[in-house]
């Protein structure tokens, strides 16, 4: 996904793109006049960021949206009816692309642009205390929203990298129908928690105070405050969830999920060059091999891998297990079927 920047007062050239990308581009745009046509307006939806004391990487969608003033119902209604939305209406949302959207973050104030989805994901530099801050966004027209910033201290030298389908949330992706029902039709409340992995998310942040959790999909944005109240309502540490937006980009038919995880393993280790990660993944898709190959070209930057084998069943549903067999890098690797065992495996190692 192409990182947003500070745009100038003059327009910016949009790439040479590829046919699948002007069809949906020319679908966004029907759409987007028909949402503005009702009475829609912008509305900036934060995602929670992360930084250092001296940058921070800033998350939100633009998306068209009633006026909350139009839709006559107090706060916790909204919120009620938010929290019950199914999965595919976060789908039928109409994002607005190449609109400009205001950062105001540590007392400074930029201006940046979203992509051709709707989408902001741009560093930004900022001078901040570690722990929590908060950036301010807005387009014109919008009401300014909060963005949560988690802000890593100069001195903290240790992080989890966590996957989520199928290690900290069961879903046995890729299967396709169940992946369907849980994507489109459920809501967070039908999702189950692997067992033990709260817990040992927890006892990890105990131990390493300061520690950024970063959580990383191949998931889609528009399932991303889903995902927030899942790990919330099941007491997973707060942090950032790096997602992916689906369809065509301006060259290629489908966007790389793999290749999405991988750049930003790479971007993590160079962001954060003191820190050693913890990466947390399962057995069920290509987590071994891509945790494999990212110790393999930075061994000083992994502390461990910890894998959560899925069980007969939920390998089955998911296309099978995992091929990778050599790991390739001298870090220490365990594994084990739920959070309980693989803190006992991690405590077997020095990391509990």
């Amino acid at each position: 996904m192409p990182v947003s920047s500070p745009v100038p007062a003059g327009s910016r050239q949009r790439p040479v793109r590829h046919g699948a990308a002007r069809l949906e581009d020319w679908i966004h745009d029907v759409r987007e006049r028909w949402a503005r046509r009702r009475g829609h307006v912008p509305t900036v939806v934060p995602y929670t960021g992360y930084g250092s004391t001296q940058w921070v990487r800033v998350f939100c969608r633009v998306l068209l949206a009633k006026p909350a003033s139009a839709e006559g119902t107090s706060k916790r209604r909204r919120r009620r009816r938010e929290q019950g939305i199914r999965g595919w209406r976060s789908f039928t949302s109409v994002p607005v692309g190449d609109v400009r959207v205001t950062i105001e973050v540590g007392g400074e104030r930029i201006e940046v642009l979203a992509d051709r989805g709707g989408v902001v994901d741009t560093r930004i530099p900022a001078n901040l205390e570690p722990g929590w801050n908060r950036a301010v966004l807005q387009v014109e027209g919008s009401e300014p929203v909060e963005a949560p910033i988690w802000v890593v201290a100069p001195d903290v030298h240790f992080g989890i990298v966590s996957d989520i389908d199928d290690t900290v949330m069961v879903t046995a992706l890729p299967r396709p129908f169940v992946a369907f029902w849980n994507t489109f039709v459920l809501d967070e409340h039908a999702r189950s928690p692997t067992p033990g992995m709260a817990v040992l998310y927890e006892r990890l942040v105990r131990q390493h105070p300061g520690s950024p959790v970063v959580y990383l999909s191949t998931g889609a944005w528009n399932v991303a405050p889903t995902l927030t109240r899942f790990l919330s309502r099941n007491l997973y540490p707060a942090g950032p969830i790096l997602l992916t937006d689906w369809g065509p980009t301006h060259d290629r038919w489908f966007r790389s999920g793999r290749e999405h995880k991988s750049d930003n393993l790479r971007r993590l280790a160079e962001e954060f060059p003191d820190i050693r990660w913890l990466l947390i993944g399962d057995d069920g898709q290509h987590d071994e091999e891509l945790y494999a190959s990212f110790a393999a070209e930075h061994p000083e930057r992994v502390a461990a891998v910890a894998i959560r084998e899925l069980s007969v069943g939920e390998a089955v549903l998911a296309g099978g297990r995992s091929k990778a067999e050599q790991h390739g890098a001298d870090v220490p690797w365990v594994s084990a079927s739920d959070g309980a065992t693989l803190a006992d495996r991690l405590a077997d190692i020095g990391m509990l």
